[in-house]
């Protein structure tokens, strides 16, 4: 946590491959679906569009709006959960994802904050995002994901 106001969720992995793939990896549905366990992420990819992530089955899981983006270094999603509804009360939250490029290797953090203490979202993003990151990781590096339903 940032500061009693805020609930703040950082987590920062190292992928073995380029920024760009990594970037594609992110925002195209068809990698997103082999490392999101089914699940998928769709927009225009530009300020100002509308984003979602859904379930295999087309449902929508979360909702929002491309704040900031600069291929292949930076993503700002305003990001609101619709499917929970305690989660969905909080209001909008922010993700972002930023790429650093290091030799071989890529630096990906992402930072998902909320402006509600104690907040549900932070919660249930910080056991999923080890997940999902873990399991793009190995798709990127190996060509596999080590996981294809959730766990």
């Amino acid at each position: 946590m940032s500061d009693a106001a805020t609930s703040t969720f950082v987590y920062v992995t190292y992928i073995r491959t380029s920024a760009e793939k990594l970037w594609a990896a992110l925002t195209q549905p068809e990698f997103t679906r082999q490392y999101w366990f089914g699940m998928h992420m769709a927009s225009r990819w530009q300020a100002g569009a509308e984003w979602k992530l859904c379930f295999a089955d087309g449902r929508v899981a979360d909702i929002g709006e491309v704040l900031e983006i600069d291929p292949p270094r930076r993503l700002v999603l305003r990001w609101q959960n619709e499917f929970r509804p305690e989660v969905k009360a909080e209001g909008p939250a922010h993700c972002v994802f930023d790429l650093e490029p290091s030799g071989d290797v890529v630096k990906l953090t992402i930072t998902h904050s909320s402006g509600t203490p104690n907040s549900k979202l932070i919660s249930a993003v910080s056991g999923g995002w080890p997940k999902v990151l873990s399991n793009l990781k190995s798709l990127l590096e190996t060509g596999t994901p080590f996981a294809t339903e959730k766990f």
